[in-house]
């Protein structure tokens, strides 16, 4: 299963996988996607004596895609990440069947901790229940600069990713980025309908409470009931009045393809 093809004579070593920018399928917008829809994972860090230690861990992003974690000193794997930021942050889809046969993705780089508040804001939108010990004195946000990813996206779908391939550059886009805690009060409050209709085309499943916990110039982040759904925008909005035309556009069409069906 792990073998390139050839003749069946010849000797055969084990596939590996390709740059992203070669791969036979959209590993960029997968492994996006992935960041961007997990809400927890594997963080894999080092012991002082060099041992691996993974751990389970609540994940959110920033605006570009950047890992952020709410992480406790009092916990192995913080007290190792202070020592040597060095580290793994594994991202799994589940479902039904075969747990490999769901896209996985394995982020490489160093973690460290953050005072930025748009990360404090991020995490907690993701996940509300955190306000309980969110400021506990002994917790901190923490976040994972990526060096590399690997993909894995099913059966022979295998995939590398440079840092730059993983983030979304955000240059251009600084007014959809200090704009965005505004908008998704705004739509939680006043555009529901909408953000279910956005849920909806994105294939996420119809009839949850969804709501908005995060958007930047590529797509946004709705949750509920603990499910996720990742929506991107027809193009790159680089400001908070093209975001309104494709909100607005983008819930037109939905509302269309409704009548229609």
């Amino acid at each position: 299963m792990g073998e390139t093809g050839g003749n069946a004579s010849e000797p055969r070593g084990p596939a590996r996988p390709l740059p992203a920018e070669e791969a036979p399928f959209d590993a960029i917008g997968l492994a996006r996607s992935l960041l961007r829809g997990i809400r927890s994972g594997a963080l894999a860090t080092l012991d002082s004596d060099g041992t691996p230690f993974a751990s389970l861990v609540t994940i959110a992003t920033d605006a570009d895609g950047t890992p952020l974690m709410l992480l406790s000193r009092l916990s192995a794997h913080t007290r190792n990440l202070l020592t040597n930021p060095r580290c793994s942050l594994l991202f799994a889809q589940t479902g039904k069947g075969d747990p490999l046969a769901h896209p996985r993705l394995t982020v490489v780089g160093r973690a460290t901790q953050t005072m930025e508040m748009r990360a404090r804001e991020r995490f907690l939108a993701r996940h509300p229940k955190a306000k309980l010990y969110a400021d506990f004195p002994d917790f901190g946000f923490f976040a994972l600069d990526p060096e590399a990813g690997h993909l894995n996206g099913g059966f022979a779908k295998a995939a590398t990713l440079t840092r730059e391939q993983l983030l979304l550059d955000l240059t251009g886009a600084e007014a959809v980025v200090a704009g965005e805690r505004g908008a998704v009060e705004h739509m939680n409050a006043d555009h529901a309908d909408a953000l279910a209709l956005y849920a909806a085309g994105s294939g996420a499943e119809a009839g949850l409470p969804w709501r908005l916990t995060g958007l930047d110039p590529e797509g946004m982040d709705l949750m509920a009931n603990e499910r996720t759904a990742r929506v991107v925008y027809p193009e790159r909005v680089s400001d908070m009045g093209a975001l309104r035309k494709s909100l607005v556009a983008m819930a037109a069409r939905a509302r269309a393809s409704d009548a229609q069906g």
